[in-house]
């Protein structure tokens, strides 16, 4: 609880103004006793791919710096009483507002840690942090036995609305049935894995011509299944884009889990394929991620390019016009194609086609805009955790989250067509605080609904549920 109040405490704290002149306020320098340390990287039942905690500066007077007090400021070591070295691979990301992001994968398990924080060669706030042992790294097969325990030592939510809403629409499911049903309604013409979980075990089996977008949701269950029992579940996992189940509620639906939602299906939405990959990545292969953002999130705001950024593909005729509009208003909106696929016989009105920009370099302009690709665009999590305010098109597609953000609070709605995009970027340079404020409630967001121990949650709490149906 302790964890939480403190984690509340600093996020509600961070960056709401620009009062504060790089550095800290009034030229003050980081308390040792009154900084921050939370999160859960610091408690030894959170096994997570890559741990993670935070460090919120404070000066001596209590205020919770604003701005970075210097990327070294802090020192962070790992050690195992118990082991001459430690195979553990740390990184402490400065976010630039005046916390760290201190985050580390292990390679072996241990009996016990300790988690020196120092400023000054000075333990911070509680330092040395003890985790009591044992502490196990991904690829150790040491699940939890009990989902209750488990949930409670992730901190899980009591419940996810999108589960509740998607689940409810199946009181009763019927594997054997759907056994049979599934593969004949949709096996010929689409590709799907028919998964079945059983004494903690997975068993795949796969319809379909394209099915090599399994791997993702395949190592997902192995590292979930490693951690805790997972219940014993048998479902159906959709690998392309877009969501299958178009039948009403009235008529017999099948179950079918899909990365991607819209209002005129019935699917079950789960973690899209690229954020539960960047989870199980993070500190491995992949170099974006949920905390890699937080650490390149650009220049301070007042320094960005107070124009309305987008780079990507042809995926919809949206995206089009958006480019059309950003030819009628340079000054306003720089949208341009890095790749052309679906109108190739339009490139020669849409291109020229630019070369691809770092996904952290986005975070040069102040704005910028979500527009759907085939379904939603699964960028999303990433601009919101980043520094900038995201001018989000409405949409009949959604992810798995979407139905916790609010407009006005965690972004800028913009009409399906853009009709009104110009009008929603001019009033955020009218309105810079409020529009930084969205900005900053939007990181907010990212980093609580988020990060890899959420995405855990999400995921065994639908197959808990589930189990409860059949």
């Amino acid at each position: 609880m302790l964890l939480k109040v403190l984690s509340w405490f600093a996020l509600c704290c961070l960056g709401l103004s620009e009062q504060t002149p790089p550095g800290a306020s009034t030229g003050a320098v980081p308390s040792a006793a009154k900084t921050l340390v939370w999160g859960p990287g610091l408690e030894a039942n959170i096994v997570l791919p890559a741990r993670f905690f935070f460090i919120q500066a404070v000066d001596s007077s209590g205020k919770n710096f604003t701005s970075s007090p210097g990327e070294n400021t802090f020192d962070v070591k790992i050690v195992s009483p118990a082991e001459q070295f430690t195979r553990i691979w740390l990184q402490v990301l400065d976010r630039r507002d005046g916390s760290f992001l201190v985050r580390y994968r292990m390679y072996a398990s241990y009996t016990n840690l300790h988690v020196h924080v120092l400023l000054s060669h000075q333990h911070v706030a509680k330092s040395p942090f003890i985790l009591k042992g044992p502490v196990y790294h991904e690829g150790c097969d040491c699940p939890q036995p009990s989902g209750s325990v488990w949930m409670q030592d992730m901190h899980c939510p009591v419940s996810f609305s999108q589960i509740e809403q998607d689940l409810a629409l199946f009181p009763r499911v019927d594997p054997d049935r759907n056994a049979v049903e599934v593969p004949e309604r949709f096996g010929q013409r689409q590709s799907l894995c028919h998964y079945t979980i059983t004494d903690n075990k997975v068993y795949i089996k796969t319809l379909g011509e394209h099915v090599g977008f399994r791997i993702f949701m395949d190592a997902f269950l192995l590292s979930l299944t490693r951690k805790v029992r997972v219940p014993d579940v048998e479902f159906f996992v959709n690998l392309g884009d877009w969501p299958l189940e178009k039948r009403r509620a009235s008529e017999r639906l099948h179950p079918i889990f899909s990365w991607c939602g819209s209002n005129d299906t019935r699917d079950i939405v789960m973690p899209t394929y690229d954020l539960t990959e960047s989870v199980l990545e993070t500190m491995g292969r992949v170099s974006l991620d949920m905390m890699s953002v937080q650490a390149n999130t650009g220049p301070p705001w007042r320094e960005k390019n107070a124009t309305a950024f987008w780079r990507g593909r042809d995926s919809r005729k949206e995206r089009l016009e958006l480019v059309k509009l950003s030819r009628a208003h340079p000054g306003v909106v720089d949208a341009a194609f890095t790749n052309f696929f679906f109108f190739k016989h339009d490139e020669s009105l849409y291109g020229p086609l630019v070369k691809h920009v770092s996904f952290f370099d986005f975070f040069k302009y102040k704005y910028q805009v979500n527009i759907d690709g085939t379904v939603a665009a699964y960028r999303l999590p990433y601009l919101l955790a980043g520094d900038s305010v995201v001018l989000k098109q409405d949409s009949s597609y959604y992810e798995h989250f979407y139905d916790q953000l609010r407009p006005w609070e965690h972004y800028i709605p913009v009409r399906a067509d853009l009709a009104d995009l110009l009008e929603k970027i001019l009033w955020a340079r009218q309105h810079d605080e409020e529009a930084r404020k969205i900005a900053v409630a939007g990181q907010q967001f990212a980093r609580n609904h988020l990060m890899g121990d959420n995405i855990f949650c999400y995921y065994y709490k639908l197959f808990q549920i589930l189990e409860r149906s059949v």
